[in-house]
């Protein structure tokens, strides 16, 4: 049994810029509330499954939240529907550094047009837990907005 912290949760450097949002009066930053959650990877001879371990109630903390990162388009056309998210492009698994950080995947609430890959962004959607037990992934923003591009 391999246990480790998931790749989308790895910790930030000083460079990672803050993403928060308000829940009751208290501030959560987004990428340290991803950094909580926990990866447990189990293989044996006839199967395999990944647990993850949510910290709190990642629904509610993660509801109308701010983060911000680079973006580049998960897939290609004229009409950008869905990104993903690195907090640092120094630590971009798309670059080819093996201990890649942080990164997520956003699911806009309207298709973009265009977006400009060196520049940070700032969303402010959902955070949603992605409960398949058979992928690494384990959480994913929905209903995003830009809100600052």
């Amino acid at each position: 049994m391999l246990t480790s912290r998931f790749a989308l949760a790895a910790a930030l450097g000083t460079t990672a810029a803050t993403a928060q949002a308000e829940t009751s009066g208290t501030t959560t930053d987004a990428w340290t509330l991803l950094e909580q959650i926990k990866v447990t990877e189990i293989i044996t001879e006839t199967s395999y499954e990944v647990k993850k371990s949510y910290p709190g109630d990642l629904q509610e903390l993660g509801r109308d939240i701010e983060i911000s990162g680079y973006a580049v388009p998960m897939y290609p056309g004229s009409e950008i529907t869905e990104l993903l998210l690195v907090s640092d492009m120094g630590l971009c698994p798309l670059c080819g550094n093996s201990e890649h950080g942080a990164n997520l995947q956003i699911v806009l609430a309207e298709p973009i047009t265009q977006l400009d890959e060196t520049k940070r962004i700032v969303l402010r959607g959902d955070l949603a837990p992605v409960l398949d037990p058979e992928t690494w992934q384990a959480a994913i923003m929905r209903n995003a907005k830009i809100i600052l591009q």
